[in-house]
Formats: structure tokens, C-alpha cells, sequence
């Protein structure tokens, strides 16, 4: 379904990307989504595809520049390895305006655990973002300047999230909630990754991460409804 695209940064440099289409991509919104910290993997293909048979342009941005990995160690190499500012201001920028420069007319943009701080900072830093979805992830909160964000924005938190305890999403709510931020937050009686359909048994990466279903199937469905609510063209 999907296929590499290659797209330029607001500062000229070149990215490559996955792009996952419907059958007829003429005019459909767009989102990009941020993968993890293991890479983009085919976990994270599959959800740009899932976007596609939903009727969006789904673009993932290959942050690691053609790296993945399935061990927590190097994953957490290539993560601190990442500028979290360039990524966010040049290679999210870069994807939006992709999608924007072909065909979508407005662009929305999730991501997860580490995807879903560079949510929150694209939705701060990327003026041409229409809305954001972030799933169980947020950076330091003196990077969320919440007084920049415009866009509708939609929260997925796990109770259970040993990376990102449930007290900095609540510190996170009152943030947005004093800058005036339109903001919906859910939280679910789940652990860490809970969207993430292969971490499961003896094939879970960490111990502090467990793939949910009922909770990734509601995380899913509120997802879709809001982007096509604040993605449908006018």
C-alpha cells in the first residue's frame, strides 16, 4: 500500500519518509505520524497504512535516517541522539508541507512514546499543523510552550506508564488548560505502548510496556473521529 517518498526541510535538506495513500488520494487530509523509539519499523508502516484504509494520507518521517532496532539500549542511543528541535521544526515541518504541497489541504500530525513528544512540540513549533493527537509520550514540560498551540489537540496517557508517569500528564493538562489550549485527554487502565499490537507476551521488548487491545481499539476510534473532524476540508 505504502511507499518511500523523499521531501525537503524548511532549511533544503532532503528526508525520506513512508507514505500510505488511499486508493483515491485526491484532496483527503493528511497526518503525519512519529514513530517510537525502535524506528520506523513495520509496526510503524502498519499504522500509516491503517490511516490509508481510513481514507488519509499517511506520512511517517524516517527520524533516524534509516535505523531501527529492537534493542531497548541502541533505541535509546538513537533517541538521545536526536535533536528533538530540528526534528520537530524541520523534518515534521517538512512532512506537512509535504502533504500540504500535495493534495491535502489540512494536516494533522500523532505519534507515539517518544512520536508523541514531537507531537506536542510540532503542535508549539509547526504553524502549519491543523491538529494533534498524541499517544503516551511528552517531553520536559518547559519545552511545551502551551501558549503557542492553536490546533485542537487529543490525548491518549496510560494510568499504568512507568516512562510517563500519569502526574506529569496531569501537570501537562493544567499547562494547556491555563493557556486556553482546546484539548481532550483520555486515560486508560493500561501500561506503557499499549497501542502497540506487538508487544505481547514474549515478544514484548520491555518489561514496562504491554499491548492493550480494547484500550488500543478505543485510543483508534476516538482518534479517527477527531481528525475527521478537525481535518475534513471545509
Amino acid at each position: 500500500m505504502g511507499q518511500t517518498v523523499s521531501f525537503k526541510r524548511p532549511d533544503g535538506g532532503s528526508v525520506q519518509g513512508y507514505l500510505a495513500e488511499p486508493a483515491d488520494p485526491s484532496g483527503k487530509p493528511g497526518v503525519v505520524v512519529i514513530q517510537e523509539w525502535w524506528g520506523l519499523n513495520d509496526q510503524i508502516r502498519g499504522v500509516a497504512d491503517r490511516y490509508a484504509e481510513q481514507g488519509f494520507r499517511a506520512l511517517v518521517p524516517d527520524l533516524y535516517r534509516g535505523r531501527s532496532t529492537v534493542e531497548a539500549a541502541e533505541a535509546e542511543h538513537l533517541m538521545k541522539g536526536l535533536d528533538f528541535g530540528d526534528a520537530a521544526g524541520q523534518d515534521v515541518r517538512g512532512a506537512v508541507q509535504y502533504l500540504e504541497g500535495s493534495g491535502s489541504t489540512k494536516v494533522g500530525v500523532t505519534g507515539f512514546c517518544m512520536g508523541g513528544a514531537l507531537t506536542l512540540l510540532a503542535t508549539c513549533f509547526v504553524p502549519e499543523v491543523d491538529a494533534g493527537v498524541v499517544f503516551y509520550g511528552y517531553p520536559p514540560l518547559d519545552y511545551v510552550d502551551a501558549a503557542r498551540i492553536k490546533v485542537p489537540l487529543m490525548g491518549h496517557w496510560a494510568l499504568h506508564d512507568a516512562p510517563f508517569p500519569i502526574a506529569g500528564v496531569d501537570a501537562l493538562e493544567a499547562r494547556l488548560r491555563a493557556a486556553g489550549v482546546s484539548f481532550e485527554f483520555h486515560r486508560y487502565d493500561a501500561q506503557h505502548a499499549f497501542f502497540n499490537e506487538t508487544q505481547v507476551g514474549e515478544r514484548k521488548l520491555l518489561p514496562v510496556i504491554e499491548y492493550e487491545p480494547k484500550s488500543a481499539a478505543l485510543a483508534w476510534e476516538r482518534t479517527i473521529g477527531f481528525f475527521r473532524r478537525h481535518l475534513a476540508s471545509a
